[in-house]
């Protein structure tokens, strides 16, 4: 996974801002429709929260101990609105297609490859950090 790409690649996707968060949901809720019921407040707030975290993902994708306990608890809060493990490829596949729409000429074989890699890590830890909070519930 090259670092510096993914950052690189997420300043040029960020910049087209709410229109991502935007793509994103409407690709997911596309793919699996099941999924919108998880979603009862607003969707403003939802697009900003979503935007929010990548960016913070993506600025310590290199700083693990940093980014391991904020992926730990996104975990944990994600599986107290009903996220289960079944949703992340399809969440991963939205984002990827999201990436790539917004990318535009500037995606490659490389980097739709840098972003499964650091999706897999971030779903990875999210969902043992959900299955912990499950076991000890």
């Amino acid at each position: 996974m090259d670092v510096a790409r993914l950052k690189d690649n997420f300043a040029l996707v960020g910049g087209h801002g709410q229109d991502v968060a935007e793509y994103f949901y409407a690709d997911l809720f596309e793919r699996d429709p099941q999924l919108r019921k998880l979603f009862s407040g607003s969707m403003a707030k939802q697009h900003e929260k979503l935007l929010q975290a990548l960016a913070h993902i993506v600025a310590h994708v290199d700083d693990t101990d940093t980014l391991v306990p904020f992926l730990r608890d996104l975990g944990v809060r994600h599986n107290g609105f009903g996220v289960v493990a079944e949703y992340y490829p399809q969440v991963g596949a939205s984002l990827i297609a999201t990436l790539k729409y917004f990318s535009g000429s500037a995606w490659t074989p490389e980097l739709e490859g840098d972003w499964a890699a650091a999706y897999g890590v971030v779903a990875q830890v999210m969902t043992e950090a959900a299955e912990g909070e499950r076991a000890n519930a």
